[in-house]
């Protein structure tokens, strides 16, 4: 109440309307602060919390908008403690998102985002000599920000950007405060990351567009008629980023963000297909689950690395699968050891405090002794009693083709080159080259060729030229005499699917540029693919020519086997 009126004074029905604000807004805090304490793995522990949570919230958005002018004049209620309940149910649904994987909870985050700034609820925070209040609005940007980078709204990216930037300028100057490199920093991160792709499609009037590489059905190569293939469900994933000098924002590498779009189907927007204004009704599920469940890890320690393993694992339904991809540093052994083990070959970093000599760890123990800091093949073996689909990106991916399949069950491992021409190796900052070719093969083509730019009609001709080189891939794989089973088991899941058919151009691809010459900068698989069927066939090959020729790069690529050419 405002102090300068006597409570006497106030209706009965008014003060009880204060009294009901103040009490949903003190529960909707508990509740809030509470979410931290919730295990991040698991599938059930923690939906009846989050429902109670977005209840209470519900009820205190719609409270606050039936009793405005009420709340306005007798509890003094500002803008900013509008925008900050509404920045709150941003942050529960993208929070959401995370949990389920659901795209289309994105979409709700984004309207609540997208309110608090068009209706300029933190407006006046800059006019209060609050510093607590402008790092409220500064955090806001920088969620509201991310919720757009998966959104694809690259447009709105830069412009929130521009005044995130604005605000920190504002900010540092008016208060001498100790967080202005971190602020600094939050906005050269994003500023490296908008720029990360290193090829942009532009419009007749050079205006960049904005691409999406979620997965479509028009993108998946259909089965042919009578295809026996497995029917097994990609239902859980694990994202894991330990690269050192990666671009990131957030905790999401570049190569994070790409691999999780690339196990996400184009977002529906809820909102065009109900009127719910200002309603929370997170227990909408769509009918089946659209996207993979997906934990995003950056930087874990083994530890919180076996523990969301050994969760996914156990909460893994029946005829599903286990994806887990590593992005991170390679971890080389010492020495020569008698017997070659699992343990025997390295494998990639886990975190923890420790020297790293340009960008890989040097063992400083005895040699008879492994590496803890890192998770070897051999980890994964308990896994494998569950199908299993792993893909390494690392320098020392290798170290995983020496896997074994204990237990019969489907197990596949595509590894990324270990080593890459300068050219390639001078970008690796801005993403992996074999993550690229996974998430976008066009753009990670353009991009091994050395173009920045590509126009718009022309991409889209590439594009529906290789939706037919995907069916035939697809074909290469189904029809092969002589191909593993694994992959057949995994081809009938559309993710698993696209993966797959991604690799084996990526695969043939390479070996034909000029640039690739080492037997280490091709990737490989276990188990080993029949390379005459699939990444060293002529018919792939000749696509791929011909795919040069279009974007006008043939002089880039062997060519001399080729009648035609």
């Amino acid at each position: 109440m405002t102090g300068a009126e006597n409570e006497d004074d106030i209706p009965l029905g008014e003060r009880k309307t204060v009294t009901d604000f103040c009490y949903l807004l003190d529960k909707s805090k508990q509740l809030f602060n509470g979410l931290r304490d919730l295990p991040q793995y698991g599938h059930k522990q923690w939906q009846s919390y989050f429902g109670r949570t977005f209840d209470v919230y519900t009820k205190l958005w719609k409270f606050q908008q039936q009793h405005r002018q009420v709340l306005d004049t007798r509890y003094g209620l500002k803008r900013w403690q509008i925008g900050e309940v509404a920045s709150k149910i941003g942050q529960l649904y993208y929070h959401y998102y995370l949990r389920t994987s659901e795209t289309s909870y994105l979409n709700e985050a984004f309207s609540f985002y997208s309110a608090i700034r068009q209706r300029s609820y933190y407006f006046q925070v800059n006019k209060e000599d609050r510093p607590e209040l402008v790092v409220k609005k500064l955090r806001y940007y920088a969620r509201y920000i991310v919720v757009c980078l998966l959104l694809n709204k690259m447009d709105l990216v830069k412009v929130l950007v521009k005044e995130l930037s604005e605000e920190i300028e504002d900010y540092t100057q008016r208060f001498n405060t100790e967080d202005q490199l971190e602020w600094n920093l939050v906005l050269q991160e994003v500023a490296a990351f908008v720029e990360a792709d290193p090829v942009v499609v532009l419009n007749d009037n050079s205006s960049v567009v904005v691409t999406s590489n979620r997965l479509q059905e028009s993108s998946v190569p259909p089965l042919e008629q009578g295809m026996v293939v497995g029917q097994l469900v990609l239902a859980d994933a694990l994202i894991i980023g330990n690269c050192n000098n990666q671009v990131k924002f957030s905790e999401l590498t570049i190569d994070m963000f790409r691999m999780l779009q690339a196990l996400e189907r184009e977002p529906v927007n809820l909102a065009t297909q109900t009127s719910k204004q200002g309603a929370l009704e997170p227990n909408e599920k769509p009918a089946k689950r659209e996207n993979p469940h997906k934990y995003l890890l950056y930087k874990p320690t083994f530890s919180q690395l076996y523990t969301f393993l050994s969760a996914s694992f156990k909460e893994l339904p029946a005829n599903s699968v286990l994806l887990v991809y590593l992005s991170a540093t390679g971890v080389f052994p010492t020495g020569n050891s008698d017997y070659e083990g699992p343990y025997d070959f390295g494998g990639v970093l886990t975190n923890t405090n420790r020297d790293v000599v340009n960008g890989e760890t040097v063992q400083k123990r005895n040699q008879a002794q492994k590496e803890m800091h890192c998770l070897h093949p051999g980890d994964l073996f308990p896994f494998t009693r569950k199908p299993l689909f792993v893909i390494v990106d690392s320098t020392n991916s290798k170290s995983y083709k020496h896997f074994t399949n204990l237990f019969g069950q489907p197990l596949v491992c595509l590894l990324s080159p270990t080593v890459y021409p300068k050219s390639v190796q001078d970008q690796c900052q801005r993403g992996s080259l074999f993550t690229l070719f996974l998430y976008s093969p066009l753009l990670a083509f353009s991009s091994v060729c050395g173009l920045s730019s590509v126009h718009r009609s022309l991409w889209e001709r590439a594009q529906e030229f290789l939706h037919k080189v995907y069916r035939d891939i697809g074909q290469m794989i189904t029809r092969s005499r002589t191909i593993d089973q694994a992959f057949l088991q995994f081809f009938g899941d559309e993710f698993l699917r696209l993966l797959l058919i991604r690799f084996v151009f990526c695969s043939a691809a390479l070996r034909l540029h000029k640039l690739f010459r080492e037997a280490q900068s091709f990737p490989e698989s276990y188990p080993e693919l029949p390379k005459q069927d699939t990444v060293e066939s002529s018919l792939l090959q000749k696509h791929i020519l011909e795919l040069a020729t279009m974007l006008d790069v043939q002089s880039l690529f062997w060519d001399d086997s080729l009648e035609a050419y």
